[in-house]
């Protein structure tokens, strides 16, 4: 199967994608900056964000290597981070899953938010969508957020402490995931995980090397099972009720 089989869905995918530029551009240009003011050469500040294309991970990651936190440390609260993959991965099964395994390895490893988010929800909307467009659509998506990810953190790099830390755009993070994912809260368990997870953040704030991240994703994930199991036992009981 090919990588782009269906041009328009391809150019359709750039299209519904474009608008996080405005998010992309500044962030990946922060982490190059922030990088390099860390002790990163240019080179592995690049290097990093072609191996990892996570830029929560790759912040978190940067900030504990500061502290001197141990390796497994930044291993384990970068992996608490980027956990959300797997399950971005599993959800795009159902429409991308027959795809070539040389194919969905590419997938998965250019998968962020963004094309998550975007393509998901376009997949949803026309369940008629052929594999081969719902294919070229991901690649269309992923166009315009890794292309520009890359660039923009070597110019950032290259920029290093240039501009002053007054014009910091770290604010696009929050709103970048706001943004995202608050449209996609429709259900309870979605809110009460989304709920434990901010309270348990502040909460464990004052956990050493980050490791309160990792406490809130926890509870969170429990917390919203919990929830749709609950939700599913009242629905069985009251439909053994009603058939009662």
């Amino acid at each position: 199967m090919r990588l782009i089989a269906n041009r328009q869905a391809y150019v359709q995918g750039m299209k519904d994608c474009s608008p996080f530029i405005v998010i992309v551009v500044p962030f990946s240009a922060l982490f190059g900056m922030v990088a390099t003011d860390a002790g990163l050469n240019i080179l592995q500040v690049v290097a990093m964000s072609a191996i990892v294309i996570a830029g929560s991970a790759q912040f978190t990651a940067l900030s504990l290597l500061q502290e001197g936190a141990p390796v497994f440390v930044v291993l384990l609260a970068s992996l608490a981070v980027n956990m959300r993959m797997a399950m971005y991965s599993a959800a795009l099964v159902p429409h991308i899953g027959g795809a070539s395994l040389g194919l969905r390895m590419l997938m998965a490893y250019v998968m962020v938010d963004q094309t998550y988010a975007v393509s998901v929800q376009t997949y949803e909307a026309n369940p008629a969508m052929p594999q081969d467009a719902k294919i070229s659509y991901y690649f269309g998506c992923i166009t315009v957020v890794c292309l520009p990810w890359y660039i923009c953190t070597f110019l950032g790099a290259l920029l290093g402490q240039a501009v002053p830390a007054s014009l910091s755009p770290d604010f696009a993070v929050p709103v970048c995931f706001i943004a995202l994912f608050a449209p996609m809260l429709r259900s309870l368990p979605h809110l009460v995980a989304a709920g434990v997870s901010i309270a348990a953040a502040v909460v464990f704030s004052g956990l050493p090397w980050n490791f309160g991240l990792i406490v809130a994703a926890l509870l969170a994930m429990v917390a919203g099972a919990q929830v749709e199991f609950w939700q599913r036992r009242r629905a069985a009981r009251a439909a053994q009720v009603s058939h009662d």
